[in-house]
């Protein structure tokens, strides 16, 4: 019989052999490749010490193809909880050198269970995937622990953030469960996504390409729109995964954590008045307003590279988070399309759901014209971005600084959609539609029958503009609450926000709503 002290020392053991993971040959194979291991990401995303594993001891229960002689460490995925930055959260991480990570029955369960946990204790989740997929040994009960994976993914959605970082392969129905979560951090070079892979369409479409061109980081960052961050390696992702938690609450009954701003709440920055071009056709960069506004300058922006026509991000005023929507002008002048809607609308419901305010900045001339945006769904994309701004019940403040046109001008968030507070500047311009457009239908008689239709069409341009682009008619009406000089807009910000701090919405019951497709 063992002593005390001999079965203290065999768990010792026992850990210690799991700790290796897949091996001495098999870890250096991914440092090879630039990657950290799976417990290496797990030590550098939890505060130092804090980390505590659960179900290390858990083996798969595979029987056939010669699985049941294969000893896979944890199984292929690590989980447990600790603390970030102070904050509890739960993770799991798959084991690249565990038989590559491979998804099976017991894997999945493990997996299962942590989400099971985060869900219970109100806490963010943060997957780490790198994984060759299913195991196919393990046939349909790979496939089962897929789905039940899939299932708690959308039960958690809205109640705790979910967070996944790409740091391997990701392919076949893996992808599934990262692209049902909040966001998708990607590893250039090292990380890729795809439903069937390089080879699979070389044998069925005769089309080459490569993992990185197909399912890379830029290619799902600037293209798909899957990933939100194209990160430079896995330190790199996880810090900046790290740094979007700390804008967020640990669950949809929290209120985002509010910490030291670091500036002045009454700042003012006389550079916002002579920032707009004299020109108003120019063009200028969104963000230097945003930078300007917040807290420190500090804007985490969200799928910096997909749809740049439209911004999105975190930041904080006074310490306190807020999500910026903004037109970009100098991206496609701004305009609306399919993809800078979906993208836009998306943000606005996580932070509906995460109780994190909303700040919209608008310079828009219009939706983006042409067939290919008709046939794309313009429409049905467009709506998402009435309706979701519509449900939205967190305080609600839009700033326009320049143009604000027809459908668009309802669509980026107008008193009509539930705005609590319209501010302008006084070189916004509210209009049904851009003078040249509207010249032509009002003044189109008296522009036909002018000696000179040139010089009579400009005379009317001008006449509308002259008459109509300015906020003070809006504000006349109460569709502006008030006009403000661009230098001072940072303090009437945070005003505006701790007034609404307050604030309480509730939407009829029902089960959910129908949001367009």
């Amino acid at each position: 019989m063992q002593t005390v002290a001999e079965k203290i020392k065999d768990l010792r053991e026992r850990e210690a052999k799991i700790r290796e993971m897949g091996g001495v040959n098999a870890v250096a194979k991914q440092h090879e490749r630039g990657k950290m291991t799976a417990r290496e990401r797990l030590d550098y995303f939890f505060d130092p010490g804090t980390f505590r594993e659960i179900d290390n001891f858990v083996k798969h229960r595979g029987t056939l193809f010669g699985v049941d002689k294969m000893v896979i460490p944890a199984d292929g995925v690590i989980t447990g909880y600790g603390k970030v930055n102070g904050r509890q959260v739960f993770s799991f991480s798959q084991d690249f050198t565990a038989r590559a990570g491979t998804l099976g029955e017991m894997h999945a369960k493990k997996i299962c269970k942590v989400m099971d946990l985060a869900l219970k204790a109100g806490r963010p989740l943060v997957g780490f995937n790198d994984s060759g997929g299913a195991r196919i040994q393990e046939g349909v009960d790979a496939l089962s622990g897929y789905g039940q994976i899939f299932y708690r993914n959308a039960i958690a959605s809205g109640v705790i953030p979910q967070i996944s970082g790409i740091m391997g392969p990701c392919a076949g129905g893996a992808v599934y469960s990262p692209a049902m979560t909040d966001y998708v951090f990607m590893v250039k070079n090292t990380s890729y996504m795809f439903i069937t892979g390089p080879d699979v369409i070389k044998s069925v479409l005769g089309e080459v390409v490569t993992q990185e061109d197909l399912g890379g980081a830029m290619a799902h960052s600037s293209k798909s729109g899957v990933a939100h961050f194209a990160c430079e390696n896995d330190a790199h992702a996880i810090d900046e995964i790290k740094r979007l938690l700390s804008f967020l609450p640990d669950n949809n009954m929290a209120e985002p954590p509010v910490i030291d701003p670091g500036d002045d709440p009454k700042r003012t920055d006389p550079l916002l008045d002579a920032i707009l071009p004299d020109n108003t056709m120019g063009a200028y960069d969104m963000k230097d307003i945003i930078r300007s506004l917040v807290d420190r300058g500090d804007f985490m922006e969200i799928h910096e590279h997909y749809a740049q026509n439209m911004l999105v991000g975190l930041a904080r005023l006074n310490g306190h988070s807020v999500g910026i929507i903004a037109n970009q002008p100098k991206v496609l002048a701004g305009c609306l399309d399919t993809d800078a809607s979906d993208k836009a609308t998306r943000f606005i419901r996580f932070c509906d759901a995460f109780n994190v305010p909303l700040l919209t900045v608008v310079d828009v001339p219009g939706y983006l014209p042409g067939k290919q945006q008709e046939w794309g769904g313009i429409i049905r994309h467009g709506a998402k971005l009435l309706w979701c701004y519509s449900e939205a019940t967190v305080p609600k403040i839009t700033l326009i600084v320049r143009k604000d046109y027809g459908g668009s001008y309802l669509a980026m968030c107008s008193k009509d959609l539930g705005c609590d507070l319209a501010l302008a500047w006084p070189t916004a311009e509210i209009a049904v539609m851009g003078a040249e457009g509207a010249a032509n239908i009002i003044f189109r008689k008296d522009i036909t029958s002018a000696a000179d239709p040139k010089a009579k069409r400009q005379e009317k341009i001008d006449e509308y503009r002259n008459l109509l682009y300015n906020p003070y008619i809006a504000a006349s009406r109460g569709y502006i609450d008030g006009v403000i000089v661009p230098s001072e807009t940072r303090p009437r910000l945070i005003e505006a926000f701790d007034m609404l701090s307050s604030k309480r919405e509730a939407l009829p019951p029902k089960k959910h709503g129908n949001i367009p497709a």
